[in-house]
């Protein structure tokens, strides 16, 4: 599933509706915490934790929504008090004035955010003077970035051809661009199109994350709430790990894919455990905030953000479960 749809030139709007916003209580002292998120694989652990009856109702409330942008606005209506996001995202809304925090990362894309090309392309210099279909996002601007780079070329040297994920593979069928940066499962498409993978965010560790992201306002309830959500997730992880035929049958029916292609689908991310968690958000130098000012710098840089967003006081590690 897509946790990055967004309208074109909705990051734009986005900053707009969130400058000045700000987070107030949304939650009475009994009630649930309630969390934004989407489908994507990376946050179907919390699926799975309510699944085994780790996550019950009055612990927390999973809150749907289409995409990472939606969630986002959840929180500056204030309608949730945390909401699944990309590192992107999240600088995205700090720069917008939302006081967020990563309190978990879900997620690294090792391999899930590909380069796909003509057959005829073969190897990254040969994309000078292409068509590339790439999306209007953080991301898809992130990746850009990086394959510019590794390519030794200029923004001047592709064409760049603006498009929504969805029309990835009719634009690349069509023959309407050459190479497209894209993710499961327009990517398994392109293959079955004849495209062939050029490079993948394994090449960039750190640049794509995936975190919960929590404002001010939890309150002590919350907060008590929040220490069992990060719980159960983990405890779901477990059961992943130790039993992944069962979490993907499990799974199945809620990400709208059999039980192969759950499987399959977390082959292209990184899941942190509780100990790798606590190095991406404590210490003196919290993996997060490495990442946070290389992808805050690429966005500075591509214009996706007026300024770079101040670090201090990103990550939460408080709710982590306590060392055994």
């Amino acid at each position: 599933m897509n946790r990055r749809a967004v309208l074109a030139g909705s990051l734009s709007v986005l900053s707009g509706l969130l400058g000045g916003a700000g987070l107030a209580g949304c939650q009475t002292s009994a009630a649930p915490l309630r969390v934004a998120l989407n489908p994507w694989i990376g946050y179907a652990l919390l699926f799975l934790a309510r699944e085994l009856g780790h996550l019950p109702e009055s612990t927390a409330r999973l809150v749907e929504f289409p995409s990472n942008t939606a969630s986002l606005l959840a929180v500056a209506n204030h309608s949730v008090s945390a909401a699944a996001l990309t590192l992107d995202e999240l600088l995205l809304a700090r720069e917008g004035g939302l006081d967020l925090r990563a309190a978990l990362v879900f997620d690294e894309s090792c391999g899930a955010d590909v380069v796909m090309v003509h057959p005829s392309i073969h190897r990254v210099t040969g994309l000078k003077g292409k068509r590339i279909a790439v999306e209007s996002t953080a991301v898809g601007a992130l990746m850009l970035s990086r394959l510019l780079e590794v390519a030794g070329l200029d923004a001047t040297d592709l064409i760049k051809v603006p498009l929504t994920a969805d029309q990835h593979v009719q634009a690349y069928t069509a023959g309407k661009v050459d190479a497209v940066i894209t993710f499961e499962p327009m990517a398994s498409r392109l293959r079955s199109a004849g495209a062939q993978q050029l490079l993948d965010s394994s090449r960039f560790p750190g640049l794509i994350v995936d975190v919960l992201a929590i404002g001010p306002e939890i309150g002590a309830s919350g907060e008590r709430h929040l220490r069992e959500l990060v719980r159960g997730y983990f405890l779901a992880l477990a059961h992943l790990q130790a039993q992944p035929d069962d979490a993907a049958r499990r799974l199945a029916p809620h990400q709208q894919l059999s039980a192969a292609d759950v499987l399959e689908a977390f082959r292209g991310i990184r899941l942190p455990s509780e100990e790798e968690n606590r190095r991406w958000l404590a210490g003196p130098r919290p993996q997060l905030v490495q990442s946070a000012d290389t992808v805050g710098r690429l966005m500075h840089g591509a214009r996706l953000l007026r300024a770079m967003p101040s670090l201090e006081g990103l990550c939460a590690p408080d709710y982590l479960p306590e060392r055994s």
